[in-house]
């Protein structure tokens, strides 16, 4: 490991991992009694795994002039997490490999940080479920897969903004992480899902369209254009070699998504066609990792946001 991600990183420890009791046998099992607390220096293998991973940081919120408050995200996502049941079927490991910190307000360096964690765990085995933190978590999630794979990756973004903003004076923020991956990237691939044109100035969507960005806005997803959005993921899926998801939780409604940085009231609903589109990404071989992001615990309404994580984490990690 390399000295920056030591001087940003903490280990895993059972904190977080508790909740109720009915049992210790497989039906009355919950996370918090099986989840793995480790330490990444440690661990020689996590094949067969699911590895959370926090990255507890807001600095790119600030900046970029957001409520801060992130920063707590990854704590209150597995307090959330604590209390899943364990499907009777799930034969792989739960993992928790503690957290990526954001010190002496120094995203760039936890970023690089982030990105060494993220690919160490991938060329152990394991199958990255990075918890943030705000939405500077993308470039440091980027740099960790572009580490571990050198064939085209596809960026699927559930988000109420493009986050391609360029950097004022070279300064990254939490809305300049598409921009800067597309600086890196020749093959850059990315399809954004709940844009609201209330929020993203035309130069933003000009920047999207200079990049070859493809998006549906939050307006258009609906069970009523099933059949379009289906066929743009389909043909988005196709012409990449691995599957990037990134979930900004300021994509939903405000009513199930209070907990945010950047509320949107009039956001994507996680109804049962959110679910049935979240669950066919979810499903395809070619995913890679995950990340959520911009849960703000300190605004979160009786942690329905919290919950909604939760909820999606267990999608993806139930067999």
């Amino acid at each position: 490991m390399s000295t920056l991600f030591k001087n940003y990183y903490t280990a895993a420890s059972k904190t977080h991992w508790t909740g109720r009791t009915d049992g210790t046998e497989r039906a009355h099992l919950r996370w918090h009694q099986v989840v793995e607390c480790i330490d990444l220096n440690e661990a020689p293998s996590l094949t067969d795994s699911v590895v959370l991973l926090g990255y507890t940081c807001d600095e790119g919120v600030k900046r970029n002039l957001g409520r801060p408050g992130a920063a707590k995200g990854p704590a209150a996502i597995r307090k959330a997490c604590a209390h899943i049941p364990l499907p009777l079927e799930q034969t792989g490991r739960i993992i928790d490999a503690g957290d990526i910190q954001c010190k002496d307000n120094n995203l760039e360096a936890s970023q690089e940080a982030l990105g060494h964690a993220v690919a160490c765990i991938i060329e152990k085995g394991g199958f990255p479920i990075v918890l943030g933190g705000g939405h500077e978590v993308t470039f440091g999630h980027y740099l960790g897969l572009r580490n571990a794979y050198n064939k085209r990756i596809g960026i699927i973004n559930f988000d109420a903004h493009f986050d391609i903003r360029e950097p004022m004076a070279g300064v990254a923020t939490s809305g300049t992480g598409f921009y800067q991956i597309a600086q890196r990237d020749e093959e850059f691939s990315y399809l954004a899902i709940g844009i609201q044109q209330i929020i993203n100035t035309q130069l933003l969507f000009d920047t999207a369209t200079n990049y070859g960005v493809k998006w549906i806005t939050a307006q258009d997803f609906d069970h009523t254009n099933a059949e379009a959005i289906e066929q743009e993921l389909h043909s988005f899926i196709d012409t990449v070699d691995h599957i990037y998801i990134t979930v900004d939780m300021d994509v939903f409604a405000a009513a199930y998504a209070p907990g945010v940085s950047a509320p949107a009231y009039n956001g994507v609903t996680p109804n049962r066609f959110f679910l049935q589109v979240f669950e066919q990404i979810i499903r395809s071989p070619k995913l890679v990792s995950i990340d959520f992001a911009e849960l703000n615990p300190d605004y979160d309404i009786d942690n329905r946001t919290a919950k909604l994580v939760a909820d999606l984490v267990f999608r993806v990690v139930k067999p």
